[in-house]
Parts: structure tokens; C-alpha cells; sequence
């Protein structure tokens, strides 16, 4: 037998499905072991919504239109209770067992619930003016309250487009079906008017020929879109609707027209951005004469970068996110790739995830120098994706070793101290690399907080200096690049 179990307040949650949600549905003999409770909730907004959607779209279609008959009375009562059962298990079950963020146990939910202007919309919407219908017979227009509940369809598209990856597209989707709905309701008065004149009485009515909705439809259309074509009103209420029609007409579609353009013009905006540096880029080179091979190496970058990352700079992104969340979006994304660095193994495990947040991630074409022998450094680099190698020799192109994924260089000049912080070889992109980038003054400033990773990380210098101090004969300049790769 379910029962109910008291819950510990905790003044951290935030407003989401409370647990209890879980056991109410198992009472009905829903599996929820793999469903996370935003999703169960937002599937019950789901059918919610569509109960929703019942109401709004059928409500002024049965009104007008003869498609509420006595043979079929009962089939559509049938569906109206069913939405209406819907709406009272919103109302008794999922909403007062929301989480808000103050917490606390049911009955505290219920009473916080109880007072937001919600409720009484939804107390409202459920209003029985059906009790007239052993008066006035059965008139859908009585079910007009159902209407009230609309803010459960615009929390359900909330929830939805937080989920969806390329919410944009639901936002094209849900701004049409408003346009579509305003032709729905203008088709539905053009019968009204029709009905209530006569059928056929003129030539701006409808004459009741073929389809009666898809007619009436395609009326509301040409109207609202102001296509033209349309048979001249006769009498004064003809006129007075096809003028109404004509204003409601121009600003609704012209609204329509805005949202849709705000739409798609937010969907691409990333692209847009990108478009546009590129442009100002190459309009400024073009402008100081910059060599045509140096500007078409900046264009392959601006395409590399937004193909391989979607975005030019990541650091534009999670800049303005608390450091908590960068951290936890920066271990996700690099922990697995900076935790195999064999410079940092048995480091404090903190102190790697406070590096992670100072990692820049830069991406270098086929042929660039990342680093020249004899330059100062100030970075140590750490491979993300792609490879470098270690060049020198007399002719400055031999290759000693090729470094891969998760390799590191320029810890030496990043850890060393006085005259210790000069490259010691070129490093030369082998195709497209993204690394990742650790300043010098960031490494110290979280050092200062990790003493043992700092120790730890000296001795490893030395061992690498002690390796590179070795006379000639015991250690060239590729042998020593070759074991710091074992």
C-alpha cells in the first residue's frame, strides 16, 4: 500500500518535480528507474497541453461548424470529460507536488501552489458551466473556460526548448501553428456569418457548396493575407467584418512576419557573428595590402575554428557562467584529456581542476610555428586533438619526435625560473591542432594554494633539466625529445 514519506526540507533545491512524483507514478505503474523527473514532468505537460489544444481548436470549430451532431454527441462529450479528467489530475496530483525554493513537505507545496494566480486560472478553467447544457442544450461555447489554462502550454515550451538541441526549430514550428490558429478562428466566424445570413443569401457568404472548413479556410487566408480576389461585401454587417478582417489582417500577419524573422535571425546568430568577423578581417587586410597567402591562412582558420568548434572563442561563452558551472562544463569536456598528462599524475586533484579553468583552447594551422627555440616563454601547450612536431637541426627541418593527443611541451619554461624560461626547440603544427594553452602567471597563482603539487612539479623540472644538462655524447637534442615521450 503506497504511503506518503516526509521529506527534510532543504532551502538549496530549487523549483523542479519533487521525489514524491516518483511514487505517485509507480502507485500507477509507470517505470521511472531510466526517466530523470524533468522529463516525466514535462511529459505530462505534454498531454496536458494537448488537452489544452483540444479545448482551443474544436471549442470554436464545433461552435460554428455542423460537425456536433446527435450521433456523434457522445464521442465528442466523451473527449471533452477525458481533457477535463486531465486538467484535474494537474490541478490534485502533479502541480502541488512541485518543488519550489523555499521547499518543505506537502503541505507547505500545497499551500504555496494555492496562492499563485496559477491556481486560480486553473480553478477557473474547470468552472462547470456544463450544468447549463439541461437548459440550453449542449453548446461548446459553455466549455470556454477550458481556455484559461494557458499557462501550462507556455510552461510546456519552456521545458521543451531547455531539452531540445536546435530549439529554434520548435520556435518556427509553434509561431506558425499561431498564424495557422488565427486563420482557424477567422474560417470559423466567415461560417458563422454565412450560417446566421443564410447559406447562398449573397455573394460574399459562403454558398455551401464542398467542403464547408476547407471553403471557409481558404476564405480566411486571402483575407488575412490581403491576397484579394475576394467577392465585395454586400450588406453592412459583411462590410463591417471584411473591414475588420482587413486590420486584424495587416497587423497579425505583419506580427507573425516579426516573430518568425526574430526567430530564425536568433537561430543563426552564431553564424552571423562569425560572417561578420571574417568579413571586418579580411576588409582590414585587404585595407594595410597584407599578402594574399597570409590572408587566405587567416580565412582557413575563421573556417577551421567555426566547422571543428561551432564558435570562435569558447571563453565568450563561459565567461559570464558562474565558476562552479564552468568547472563542471570544463571536467566534463577536458578532464579525461589533461588527467593523462604525465607531468601532472599524482598531482592534487584539485589543483587540475583549477587549471582547467584557465586552459585556452587555440586552434593552429598546418605549418605554424607554436613555439621557436631561444623565444621566451611564457605557456606550456597541452594536445587536444591533432599533432605537432619537434623540428631542428642544422637545417632547422629534421624532425625529432612527433608529439600526439595528450602530449605536453613547454612545462620548462612555464615551471623554471631567471634565465631558465627559453624554448629549448621549434614546435611545428603536423596538419590542423587544437591545443590547449596554460599561462605562466595562472599556473602560479594556483600553485601558491597546492604546495605539493608545486614540489611535485619542481622535481619533475629537475629531472627533465638534469636529462637536458647531459654532455653530447649521452644525450643529443632528438634523443632527449624521444624520452620524454616514455
Amino acid at each position: 500500500m503506497y504511503k506518503i514519506v516526509k521529506i527534510k526540507k532543504n532551502p538549496s533545491m530549487s523549483r523542479c518535480p519533487n521525489i514524491r512524483l516518483v511514487l505517485y507514478l509507480h502507485c500507477w505503474g509507470v517505470d521511472t528507474a531510466s526517466l530523470s523527473l524533468d522529463l516525466v514532468y514535462v511529459l505530462w505537460l505534454f498531454f496536458v497541453t494537448l488537452a489544452w489544444n483540444w479545448n482551443v481548436w474544436l471549442i470554436p470549430m464545433r461552435w460554428a461548424f455542423p460537425y456536433q451532431t446527435p450521433s456523434n454527441i457522445y464521442l465528442w462529450l466523451l473527449a471533452d470529460y477525458l481533457c477535463d479528467l486531465i486538467y484535474i489530475l494537474d490541478i490534485m496530483v502533479f502541480q502541488p507536488r512541485l518543488q519550489f525554493v523555499r521547499s518543505g513537505d506537502i503541505v507547505d507545496m500545497r499551500k504555496n501552489y494555492m496562492k499563485t494566480f496559477r491556481f486560480k486560472m486553473d480553478v477557473i478553467s474547470l468552472v462547470p458551466l456544463e450544468l447549463f447544457y439541461f437548459k440550453t442544450g449542449i453548446n461548446p461555447l459553455l466549455r470556454f473556460p477550458r481556455l484559461l489554462k494557458v499557462m501550462s502550454f507556455f510552461e510546456f515550451n519552456d521545458r521543451l526548448e531547455a531539452i531540445l538541441t536546435k530549439a529554434y526549430v520548435y520556435r518556427v514550428i509553434r509561431t506558425t501553428s499561431y498564424l495557422l490558429y488565427c486563420l482557424h478562428c477567422n474560417a470559423c466566424l466567415f461560417y458563422w456569418i454565412s450560417a446566421y445570413e443564410g447559406l447562398g443569401s449573397t455573394k460574399w457568404v459562403y454558398d455551401g457548396k464542398g467542403n464547408s472548413y476547407i471553403r471557409c479556410y481558404y476564405f480566411a487566408v486571402k483575407t488575412l493575407i490581403t491576397i484579394g480576389g475576394l467577392p465585395e461585401p454586400t450588406t453592412l454587417f459583411e462590410i463591417i467584418f471584411q473591414l475588420i478582417n482587413y486590420f486584424v489582417g495587416v497587423f497579425a500577419f505583419s506580427i507573425m512576419i516579426g516573430q518568425m524573422r526574430d526567430v530564425v535571425g536568433a537561430a543563426t546568430s552564431g553564424q552571423t557573428y562569425y560572417r561578420a568577423c571574417m568579413d571586418n578581417t579580411v576588409k582590414y587586410m585587404a585595407s594595410y595590402r597584407i599578402p594574399k597567402d597570409v590572408q587566405n591562412r587567416v580565412k582557413t582558420w575563421y573556417n577551421y575554428t567555426w566547422q571543428s568548434q561551432g564558435m570562435l572563442d569558447e571563453q565568450e561563452l563561459l565567461v559570464q557562467l558562474p565558476d562552479k558551472m564552468r568547472l563542471d562544463i570544463a571536467v566534463d569536456v577536458n578532464y579525461d584529456i589533461v588527467s593523462k598528462v604525465s607531468l601532472f599524475q599524482g598531482c592534487d586533484r584539485q589543483m587540475i581542476f583549477d587549471m582547467l579553468k584557465s586552459l585556452r583552447s587555440v586552434v593552429y594551422l598546418p605549418g605554424d610555428y607554436v613555439c621557436k627555440k631561444g623565444e621566451v616563454g611564457r605557456e606550456m601547450y597541452i594536445i587536444k586533438a591533432g599533432e605537432v612536431q619537434v623540428v631542428g637541426g642544422p637545417d632547422g627541418k629534421t624532425v625529432f619526435v612527433t608529439l600526439k593527443s595528450g602530449s605536453v611541451f613547454g612545462e620548462i619554461s612555464l615551471l623554471a625560473v631567471g634565465g631558465g624560461n627559453r624554448r629549448t626547440a621549434n614546435v611545428v603544427a603536423h596538419g590542423f591542432a587544437n591545443l590547449f594553452i596554460l599561462d605562466k602567471k595562472d599556473l602560479n597563482e594556483i600553485l601558491v594554494h597546492y604546495p605539493e603539487s608545486q614540489k611535485l612539479l619542481q622535481f619533475d623540472l629537475f629531472c627533465i633539466i638534469c636529462n637536458l644538462l647531459l654532455p653530447p655524447s649521452l644525450m643529443t637534442e632528438k634523443s632527449f625529445w624521444i624520452s620524454r615521450q616514455r
